[in-house]
Parts: C-alpha cells; structure tokens; sequence
C-alpha cells in the first residue's frame, strides 16, 4: 500500500479543502470502525469534549430535527455548534456556529491548522495496511476542532449513518436523540429494525439521557434495554411527550406540543406536514432534557421564539410560487410517504409532475412502488433524472423500472440532464388550466440540491 500524501495545511480556499477532502475516501464508505476517529481526537487534544452534546441518529428527520434543537437553544441565549449531513450546495453547510454556516475564512484556517495532524494519523494507519481517515471522519474531525475554536455553549450533532461505530460517536452525548426507524442502509445497518435500532443505540452514553421518537415496538425494545443497562432516563414520543394538536396554517402549521415538564399551546412551525409536527416534538423534549433534566418547564416564549425561526432547506421546501415547486430531500420510503401526506394536507392542485432521481445504494424499487402507491391520487406525471453524482442511476433504467412496477407508460419520462427535467416539468405544471400544476423535486438529497442551485436559492 502506497503512503498517503502528507497534507501540510496550505489549503488557500474552501474549494481547495473540498478537493482534498474527495480525495479521500468518499462519503458512501464509511468503513465500521472507531479507532481511527479516537486517534485523531487525542493528537488534536480532545476538541470533541470542549462542550456537551446533544447526538442525534435515527432513519428519517435527522436534519430538521437537529435545526429545531439548533434554534430552540439559540433562543435561550446560547452559543450552538451544528454539525448535520450532507450539504445540498457547500460543504461548510455542514458546520454551523450561531444558526449560520462557518464563515470561510474560520473552515479554511482552522483546516489547515488540523490537516499536519491528521496526515500524522493517515500515516499511523498506512503502517498498519488501513486506509488513511475517510471524507467524513476527516470532516467530523473539522468540526469538533471548528466548534472548540470558537467556543460554542453546545454541539447538536448528528450521525452519518447507524451509530455506535459513526466517526461523530467520539463525542459523549448528554442527551441521545433517536429520530423514527426504518429499512435504510440495511447492508451496513442490518436488514430488520430490530438490527439497525442496535446499531443506533450505540449513541446512548452513560449519565446520559434518552429522548426517541415514537418507534416500532421491536425497535423501542431494543433502545430501552440499552438504557436500562447503561441506567440512563429514556422518554419515548407517544408516551412521555407528544403533539397534543396542531393545524395548517400559512408557510406552516401551528402546534400544542406535551413536553416531559410543560404544554407549550400556539407553537407556529413554519415547516409542513405531521412529520415535522412529530420531529419538533422530539426537538422541545430534547432541549427539556438538556437544560433541566426533563423536570423543568421551558419558557414558553422562548420555545415560540426558537420553533418560529426554524429552517429547514430542502425539507418539503416551496422554491417558487408559480407555478408551485417543491422541492423534498426524501431519500427512502419512509420519507416518501411523509411527503405525500404532508403535500395533500398542504398544497391545493389538480396536476403534480414529479421530478425524481435516485442514488445506487438506495432501494429504488421500495421506493418507486411508494411513488406508485401514494401519489396516483395526485393525477401525476414523472421525470426519472439523475444529479451529477457518479452514484446516481441512470434514468432511463428507473423509468424501465417504474413501467415494470406498473407505472403507466404515458407518464414516464426518462431525462438524462436534471436541468431538462425540471424545465420540462415546470413547464407542463404552467401550461395547466387554472394554474393548477405543480413540480415536486424529490429522491436524493443531491437532485435537490442542484435544483436549489438551478433555481438561484
């Protein structure tokens, strides 16, 4: 094995640290291991441990749930790191201080600061015969080190994928947060939820404190006998904490939500669909279990305040108004289904054009019997496309796939560039009677990235 190349920190942009960064190796292969993270943790002095941690995993909701954990302690006046993935346009998306993403200049010096002792750590691992620290556990280590420069009051960190062997499972959560479970990288995580639960509840830490979702009551089993062993508090969605009522209203929906120590009446989420609901639920209890232990009462206007703020691109996000394009980072069934109801309940139309492409490690065919399934009430027309991702499948084998399915063939389109896909679909959707057509982008979160790139957001 050749050594790697001995990063030196002249990094002279944020575009030149995203060329190194791919140059390792790349997102979707995340090898299951640790060491490699816990090494680079101790030679840069332990960044990981500057402040406490709120971990959150799961299968769907990860993102929007992080940013209302985000801004519900922005609100209470405190200094928040946020580290989420992936980024729709720029990778310094990724590493949030203050509600906003790193400014260059702090991602490129502090790079360049740690890039010597990562290349120290790369060599380490050539002697052995490993691989040298991957995209995301050197980006990780980016943000941990970000986060500790500046220095934040907190971290509201999220998992890559699974849990007790992700590069951010370093850190030491105060609070576990376990977003709904599904079928998802079942080749990594396991193929039943019972599995991929395990897996997750990896993020539970002793003198922690569990806060989950509503689950499947065999993944819910497995997230209670980890906390039960490591002797920890757990609250479930459902049980401890709920949405006692919510109703749309304008850019959003208004909520009630039953916390572990208070009711918080007229919340306005300006996010769509009962998901959210659910996810901002989870967001308030969290935060309760952070601040007072799950046993004090929030200030309610302070949980109006952080809730009212939250943003959440790519997220059933309307992009533009006429006609309507909506653009939804659902990546899987289950996110599929939430957007379809979430549209129904949200948005009034009589067509919907559906622009869709989809990544090779994720289970097209479960997704396009979704798309089958939960939108032909829509009256809806697809554009199979692909982003510019080498992992993205060609549209012409998902259009073959949807008419397999049982799409009829008249609705299915195959488009090779995402840019014709979506004029294609706007168009169709304007030169409806009424105005009554709409575009959905959806099926990977890098097709809806582009488009918010295509369409100046």
């Amino acid at each position: 094995m050749s050594a790697p190349f001995a990063d030196t920190g002249d990094a002279t942009s944020v575009e030149d640290v995203y060329d190194r960064l791919l140059a390792r190796a790349p997102e979707n292969r995340m090898a299951p291991r640790l060491e490699a993270m816990r090494r680079a943790m101790e030679v840069l002095g332990e960044p990981q441990r500057a402040a406490p941690v709120i971990h959150l995993t799961g299968t769907n909701g990860k993102t929007s749930t992080a940013r209302m954990v985000e801004a519900l302690l922005l609100a209470h006046d405190l200094r928040v790191g946020r580290y989420t993935s992936p980024h729709l346009a720029r990778v310094t998306e990724r590493i949030s201080v203050d509600g906003a993403p790193v400014d260059d200049d702090t991602f490129v010096r502090v790079y360049n600061e740690i890039a010597p002792y990562l290349s120290f750590v790369d060599a380490e691992l050539a002697e052995r015969g490993e691989p040298r620290m991957s995209y995301f556990e050197t980006v990780t280590a980016l943000a941990f080190a970000v986060f500790a420069d500046a220095p934040v009051d907190v971290v509201v960190l999220e998992v890559g994928i699974g849990g007790s062997w992700d590069a951010t499972n370093v850190a030491d959560a105060a609070v576990s947060v376990v977003t709904p479970i599904d079928l998802d990288h079942t080749d990594m995580l396991g193929d039943t939820l019972e599995d991929i639960a395990r897996e997750k509840s990896g993020i539970l830490k002793e003198h922690g404190y569990l806060v989950s979702a509503a689950q499947d009551p065999g993944a819910a089993q497995v997230l209670l006998e980890r906390a039960r062993e490591l002797g920890i508090p757990f609250r479930f969605g459902g049980v401890e904490f709920a949405v006692e009522a919510r109703a749309t209203a304008v850019g959003g929906q208004v909520l009630t939500v039953r916390g572990l120590a208070g009711r918080y009446p007229d919340l306005l989420l300006p996010l769509f669909g009962a998901h959210q609901a659910e996810n901002a639920a989870v967001a308030v209890a969290a935060v309760e279990a952070f601040l007072g232990g799950g046993e004090q009462e929030l200030n309610p206007e302070l949980v109006r305040t952080g809730l009212g703020a939250v943003e959440s691109p790519g997220r059933l996000e309307l992009a533009r108004k006429a006609p309507p394009v909506v653009l939804d980072a659902a990546h899987n069934p289950h996110g599929l289904r939430a957007a379809a109801a979430a549209l129904q309940e949200a948005f009034t139309f009589g067509k919907l054009n559906l622009v869709v492409g989809v990544l090779a490690e994720k289970d097209a065919e479960a997704m396009l019997r979704v798309l089958l399934e939960e939108y032909e009430e829509f009256n809806t027309e697809f554009w199979f496309t692909r982003s510019a991702s080498p992992r993205a499948v060609d549209p012409q084998e998902l259009a073959e796939l949807a008419v397999d399915l049982g799409f009829p063939e008249d609705v299915v389109h195959a488009v090779p560039t995402l840019d014709d896909a979506v004029a294609a679909a706007v168009q169709d959707a304007a030169a409806r009677p009424e105005f009554d057509g709409a575009v959905l982008v959806t099926g990977s979160i890098t097709v809806v990235g582009e488009v918010r790139t295509l369409l100046g957001l």
